[in-house]
């Protein structure tokens, strides 16, 4: 055993691309209460990039509950229709369904098609 144990969950961040003057922010796992603040940290810092669209991949999003649709909410009111999600599977696209997040923001099947707008 060592000193530092090792993290119970893994980052919700699993990557961040430039793709056709896109920014793409890679998420997965559970978005929730005790990740929030990683991925909000992680979307203000690409949002002070002025990209000029940023997508959020959620294909590897297991979970996502309403603590992380409000960070989606506080990114929408600084990127408006600029911030984009793309794949989101059916648990994750139920939730924004219901929280009605989906007629607010731009949800796309794929990444390049949330690229191409």
């Amino acid at each position: 055993m060592g000193d530092d144990p090792a993290p119970l969950r893994e980052s919700p961040v699993r990557g961040v691309e430039s793709r056709n003057g896109a920014v793409v922010l890679r998420l997965g796992g559970e978005l929730d209460l005790y990740n929030a603040e990683e991925i909000r940290n992680a979307l203000v810092g690409l949002i002070a990039e002025e990209p000029r669209c940023l997508v959020i991949d959620l294909a590897d999003v297991e979970f996502a509950d309403s603590t992380f649709l409000g960070v989606l909410v506080e990114a929408h009111s600084r990127l408006g229709d600029s911030l984009r999600l793309a794949a989101p599977q059916l648990e994750t696209r139920r939730a924004l369904q219901v929280s009605g997040l989906d007629r607010h923001l731009p949800v796309h099947d794929t990444v390049d098609d949330a690229i191409a707008g």
